[in-house]
């Protein structure tokens, strides 16, 4: 299982994630309006600004105070260590 930082030590499983998008939009607005009333909304904000939502496998809502590409350079920078290291085997 690997995971993926998306700031403040928190990590997500990289194999449940199925979207990361941009919070700006009504329709990702009201996906986590009902995750919270469905109490599968996970805040890992810390309090900042939301820049990030992440759709999980489980119907989980992840939100971060990352950018989505950043969250996304971090999972394929994991993979590329990964495969360097299988390499080098």
């Amino acid at each position: 299982m690997k995971l993926v930082n998306i700031g403040f030590g928190n990590m997500v499983s990289a194999s449940r994630m199925v979207a990361i998008v941009s919070p700006e939009s009504a329709p990702i607005k009201r996906i986590i309006q009902d995750a919270k009333e469905r109490g599968t909304l996970i805040d890992a904000t810390h309090g900042r600004r939301t820049r990030a939502v992440i759709i999980t496998d489980s119907d989980h809502i992840i939100l971060t105070y990352l950018q989505s590409e950043t969250v996304a350079n971090r999972i394929t920078e994991d993979e590329e260590v990964l495969d360097e290291e299988e390499e080098d085997e």
